[in-house]
């Protein structure tokens, strides 16, 4: 086995690299036939994620490997080389296992125990499999990977130390405030439905948003996904082309964008103008303040005075300018208010603030702590930006009322995610793992030189018989069938115990050698042993077809 990944990741580069380096699918397509065409690989999958760029192949040579796999990655991400080198890195056989096991467990995702990574080592093998760049070692390797990943999120809790990055940004929008509590009632955007966004559209269905619409460039897809989220007496799923995009936008409250646009999707503009349209018409009564409120009370004073009475002659004096904010205070509270407002408790502020910012969407919300009123900015359009590259313009944060989550800022807020106690117990099955699975491609890498070993034996043993019907032509057919049966038995039984520990021999590292050792000393054809491979691997490529 010389298996070899290259690749980089969120652990090794910044998103702005990982951005302009990320492959289109037709861009993974050419990647892997060029790399079969290269003559250090016999077979290759790639692995393309939001996160992580990486292309594995099995190749004969170790340093032409690497050389050759990081110039492709460079030629089809468009990054150049000297550029992309510094944030690439190499594992190796058992270093290569180790790796990819540890990303199908979630070891090596932004959110630490994510299980959407499977979905994702699936579709890479799929496609390795269709374009046939995927052999006996890809598939292997895949395949275990997968289970592997089942088996560490059946078997440990990983699953509580992370969830997937829908989930995860979904709880950066809600900046502290509970997930469920925060998307009910909201009408939702969601750009785009591959995998990501039906994820995405999945997860706000089930936290109970008020409206879901699905926005796609093919409708009929659109249409599919919101077949299956639409159910009776739930919430309202619609799906629109990609040309209705900006009218949705401007009555959405949350948008959801992934798709494999190679431009933005949502620009600075395009955001600035939906917010520039009303989401909801106000009618009269929208804008009439409620009994009891502030502003009501105002009114009715003013309607019975007439006006509110400007200070007379003998009224006390307003605060010198030069006096200290502490002594005009005092002197303000002293006066008192012609409307009662020093009679009012702080939540009836907080209850007026509340009114004026339901009033004006450009408002503020008002919180009252520790005796003062202050304002913070209130979201008016939460924007999810799960694309890589990104389907939205970075500079909608400076758009006042946007809160913008995107990979880049949800890999500085992984960054410090509590690890969860179950990490160490996924690492050990990792470790495990790998052994098993490097012990079994050793064993499997001598079986077609024992097999080829056996073919020479039963050749002997026909020839043997054969020529032993020549001299005892009056052998009747019992006696014949017990010579030869007692022949082959022999066979076995030489055969037998040498065959069984060079097996255990080759599990072991470094064990690749005793093949070399049995092909030499029994004189073995190397194309013998060569075919008996090609046909291994071919049954093996039918076999995981279906297993996908």
């Amino acid at each position: 086995m010389s298996l070899l990944v290259v690749g980089l990741s969120h652990r090794s580069a910044p998103v702005s690299v990982l951005e302009r380096a990320s492959l289109a699918a037709d861009t993974q397509v050419k990647l892997l036939q060029d790399t079969l065409a290269a003559e250090p690989a016999a077979e290759a999958a790639v692995l393309a994620t939001c996160n992580r760029i990486e292309l594995y192949a099995d190749v004969d040579k170790f340093h032409a490997g690497v050389a050759e796999l990081s110039t492709l990655l460079a030629q089809h991400s468009g990054v150049g080389l000297e550029e992309l080198t510094p944030y690439l890195y190499v594992h190796y056989e058992d270093r290569a296992v180790h790796h990819l096991f540890s990303v199908a467990c979630g070891l090596d995702s932004m959110v630490v125990g994510e299980g959407q990574i499977l979905g994702q080592i699936k579709d890479a093998l799929a496609l390795g499999q269709d374009l046939h760049t995927a052999g006996r070692l890809i598939n292997d390797l895949f395949q275990q990977a997968l289970r592997v990943g089942k088996r560490a999120h059946s078997e440990t809790g990983i699953d509580r130390a992370g969830q997937s990055l829908v989930t995860f940004g979904l709880e950066q929008l809600a900046d502290g405030a509970d997930v469920e509590g925060w998307a009910a009632g909201k009408r939702v955007l969601v750009i785009g439905a591959g995998s990501m966004s039906s994820l995405a559209a999945t997860t706000l269905a089930r936290l109970g948003v008020r409206e879901l619409v699905i926005a796609n460039r093919t409708l009929e897809r659109a249409e599919r996904l919101a077949a299956v989220l639409n159910e009776p007496g739930g919430m309202t799923v619609r799906a629109v082309t990609m040309a209705s995009v900006a009218d949705e936008l401007t009555r959405a409250d949350v948008a959801v964008s992934c798709t494999g646009a190679t431009g933005l999707v949502l620009t600075a503009e395009s955001v600035a103008a939906a917010l520039a349209v009303p989401s909801a018409p106000q009618t009269r009564d929208d804008l009439r303040a409620p009994d009891g409120s502030l502003v009501a009370r105002l009114a009715a004073t003013a309607a019975r005075d007439g006006r509110i009475a400007d200070r007379s002659a003998g009224s006390p004096a307003r605060p010198a300018i030069d006096d200290t904010p502490e002594e005009r205070a005092d002197s303000e509270l002293a006066e008192g208010c012609p409307v009662g407002l020093d009679q009012l408790h702080a939540e009836d502020l907080a209850q007026h603030g509340a009114w004026v910012d339901n009033a004006d969407r450009a408002a503020r919300s008002v919180v009252v702590a520790a005796g003062r009123v202050t304002r913070t900015a209130r979201v008016r359009l939460a924007l999810l930006d799960l694309a890589m590259p990104r389907d939205i313009d970075g500079a909608v944060h400076r758009l006042a009322g946007v809160r913008l989550v995107d990979i880049e800022s949800l890999a500085e807020a992984s960054a410090d995610a509590p690890m969860a106690a179950d990490v160490d117990q996924v690492r050990g099955i990792v470790s495990d793992e790998v052994a098993a699975f490097g012990a079994a491609q050793r064993a499997a890498h001598i079986t077609p030189t024992v097999v080829a070993l056996r073919t020479m034996a039963a050749d002997v043993v026909a020839g043997e018989v054969a020529r032993l019907e020549g001299r005892l032509p009056d052998l009747d057919d019992k006696e014949r069938a017990e010579i030869t049966q007692t022949v082959r038995r022999v066979v076995d039984k030489l055969l037998h115990a040498p065959t069984v520990r060079v097996k255990q021999l080759a599990s072991e590292p470094g064990g690749a050698g005793y093949a070399d050792a049995l092909r030499t000393l029994f004189d073995l054809d190397p194309e013998t042993v060569a075919s008996v491979s090609r046909a291994d691997m071919n049954d093996a490529d039918v076999k995981n077809r279906g297993r996908v």
